[in-house]
């Protein structure tokens, strides 16, 4: 699904134009940067949460010319799928194999 995807089906479930279900979905994602941002935890019930982790920098090798290179170190987003999220996805995928 894609953003532009999601705001349609966001405009037809709730009613709404799609200017409107533009905005909500732009709020509701720029709410969720800021926090990573901030390297706070962002946590959505049911579906899974959201951290930043640190990475520490590292001495890697360059595969194509095999120079050692200095790796720096980052943050990056982690995703955490969510225990119901993951049960329902497995249950759909249990469904479609025993009808196959």
């Amino acid at each position: 699904m894609t953003k532009s995807e999601l705001i349609e089906a966001l405009a037809k479930a709730e009613g709404i134009t799609l200017k409107a279900a533009e905005t909500a979905v732009n709020v509701a994602f720029q709410s969720m940067e800021q926090a990573l941002i901030k390297s706070d935890r962002l946590e959505i019930r049911g579906f899974g949460s959201f951290k930043v982790k640190n990475y520490d920098g590292y001495r890697g090798r360059n595969p194509k010319t095999g120079d050692i290179i200095e790796v720096n170190s980052k943050k990056l987003p982690f995703f955490k799928v969510g225990k119901e999220l993951k049960e329902r996805v497995n249950a759909l995928l249990s469904d479609e194999e025993e009808k196959a």
